[in-house]
């Protein structure tokens, strides 16, 4: 598949998937409120760090119709910007949150592979996105995400993680799942290093591993 076609069909794929939780999550709502569970202790652990980020601004990659944002990134930051391309899944998500909540920031519509931060973000979340990116797109948005860090700022990765050693392609929906070894391959490249690690519990036995990692640059 070209790189054209390996992102407009994820973007085809999408457009015909309903607007709710159980279309985003593929069939598995009900796991929600065990996701956002789990996120929520590693987000705490990462906010209690001795030289923890603030919770100033956040940034919800690959947003959809907002779940994180408003369960888990609005209740612990001052203002938070989400990142979706599928205009539908944003104007759901304007509504779910409230057009009159004040912690909603900028809403941009774009693919994460074209997005440039404009601001500096004390945590910057990406999940179950990163596998509609490219190797190479993908090293090149983290870096772009490092440089829109404030100081402590971490970016987190939650993730499906591949069984196999090899990376497991998906045709429907135009995706990617990594195995552990590439991943962190990818986050070497982009020069971020892990600063915490977990495997989300509670999961059905049917589903992919689910890892989440804290990265901060490999200098910090």
């Amino acid at each position: 598949m070209t790189e054209s076609n390996f992102y407009k069909s994820a973007q085809k794929y999408w457009a015909d998937i309903p607007a709710t939780v159980d279309g985003v999550l593929g069939g598995y709502g009900y796991i929600s409120d065990i996701d956002i569970k789990g996120s929520r202790e590693f987000l705490d652990n990462i906010l209690a760090l001795d030289k923890s980020p603030a919770r100033n601004i956040a940034l919800d990659c690959g947003a959809g119709i907002g779940r994180i944002t408003k369960t888990l990134l609005i209740p612990r930051f001052q203002k938070v910007d989400m990142v979706e391309q599928d205009e539908k899944f944003v104007n759901t998500a304007k509504q779910l949150i409230g057009k009159d909540n004040n912690k909603l920031g900028t809403v941009y519509k774009i693919g994460l592979q074209h997005f440039k931060p404009q601001k500096t973000y004390d945590v910057i979340w990406c999940q179950w996105v990163l596998g509609h990116l490219k190797d190479y797109d993908l090293i090149a948005f983290l870096e772009r995400c490092t440089d829109a860090l404030s100081k402590n700022g971490v970016i987190v990765v939650k993730e499906n993680i591949s069984t196999s050693e090899e990376i497991e392609y998906d045709d429907d929906d135009s995706s990617v799942t990594r195995p552990l070894e590439i991943l962190h391959k990818i986050f070497g490249a982009a020069k971020l290093k892990i600063l915490k690690t977990s495997i989300q519990a509670g999961f059905p036995e049917d589903i992919y591993p689910v890892h989440s990692f804290a990265l901060v640059p490999e200098g910090s």
